[in-house]
């Protein structure tokens, strides 16, 4: 997989950042204050698709029924009493809203659980990007010990091929598996769930068309948003996820103490750089960053503005950002994440 933190990516935020005299002096937000938009100035947002497809990826409605079931399995945790949703309630945004989520016996994860809603989506899993797609990161917290604490594989489909009505759902969704239960299909299973994760929001309207789609407050955010820069790193259909970057990317992060991608990648490169995530529902998703130490939305913009951008942005001008950020939250799936009749 080709990760976007590319010469394109850095020429767009060198661009984004000359143009606002990052470190200069405190932005200029207002400089052009219309709160209407070229198409140009749009043409890096889009809106939802209707899932997220991926090359390779059938969708069929029997494998979703299984990755669904599967996604609130507590069988799939040590003690039972832990599953996908307990670190990302579906019915509350897919995020569980601790700075780190608490797993098997209560252990402490070691980064902010970010919401699930979307992720199909990104570049790739995690903050650090340890796992392409969704289908191999749904398999990564069932035998994590700090996590679910599954001792290894074995044990997983021990559970599950000792349930008749499992194998019959997993016989379904993989017909062409001579041996349909195993772990990839877990995950390949959950991953196919994931992908359908959407929330379509008022901005998704307003950028096919509907300028009334956002009051006049929120446009004006829009054109704080885009005057400061902030879309140099958050834009596309999911407003982030397809890129990373450095923390501290024009001023040093106020917190070195993770290294991020690169105690993955082992390169030197890579120190400090994280998954840009997705703005899409942030008011909801907090606390906010990779370790989960900022409470407040309005802070999390001015420090993003202050370190990646250079950019000391007034009381009112962050106000005005999270006043647009709002018409990013969108309709939960009720119907499609309800609870389900899981294989008994």
């Amino acid at each position: 997989m080709r990760f976007q933190r590319s010469f394109v990516a850095s020429v767009v935020i060198a661009a984004a950042l000359t143009a606002t005299g990052c470190g200069k002096k405190p932005a200029d937000a207002t400089a052009s204050g219309s709160t209407t938009f070229t198409p140009a100035e749009l043409a890096v947002f889009s809106p939802l698709p209707a899932q997220m497809e991926a090359k390779g990826v059938s969708l069929t409605d029997a494998k979703v029924a299984l990755g669904r079931a599967l996604y609130y399995e507590n069988v799939l945790s040590q003690s039972h009493d832990m599953s996908c949703n307990s670190c990302h309630p579906l019915n509350a945004w897919g995020a569980d809203g601790r700075k780190v989520s608490l797993g098997h016996d209560g252990k402490p994860g070691g980064r902010n659980a970010p919401t699930v809603y979307h992720a199909a989506g990104h570049v790739a899993q995690f903050w650090d990007g340890r796992a392409p797609d969704v289908e191999a990161q749904a398999k990564g917290p069932i035998l994590n010990p700090v996590e679910m604490g599954m001792p290894d594989t074995v044990a997983v489909l021990a559970h599950l091929r000792g349930n008749a009505a499992y194998v019959a759902s997993f016989r379904a969704a993989f017909p062409g598996d001579k041996q349909p239960v195993t772990y990839d299909n877990v995950g390949n299973a959950i991953g196919a769930f994931e992908r359908r994760l959407l929330t379509p929001a008022r901005w998704d309207k307003f950028l096919a068309g509907d300028s009334a789609a956002l009051t006049v407050a929120e446009r004006a955010g829009l054109r704080t948003f885009v005057n400061t820069g902030c879309q140099s790193c958050h834009l596309g259909a999911y407003m982030g996820g397809d890129r990373f970057m450095k923390a501290g990317q024009a001023i040093a992060w106020f917190s070195q103490a993770d290294s991020g991608r690169f105690a993955v990648t082992k390169d030197a490169n890579d120190l400090f750089f994280f998954k840009v995530q997705s703005l899409r529902n942030v008011e909801k998703t907090g606390p906010y960053f990779h370790d989960g130490s900022v409470a407040s939305l309005n802070d999390a913009v001015r420090l993003m503005a202050h370190h990646q951008l250079g950019k000391e942005l007034a009381p009112d001008q962050v106000q005005s950002i999270v006043t647009f950020l709002g018409a990013l939250t969108g309709d939960l799936p009720l119907q499609y994440i309800g609870f389900p009749q899981k294989p008994q």
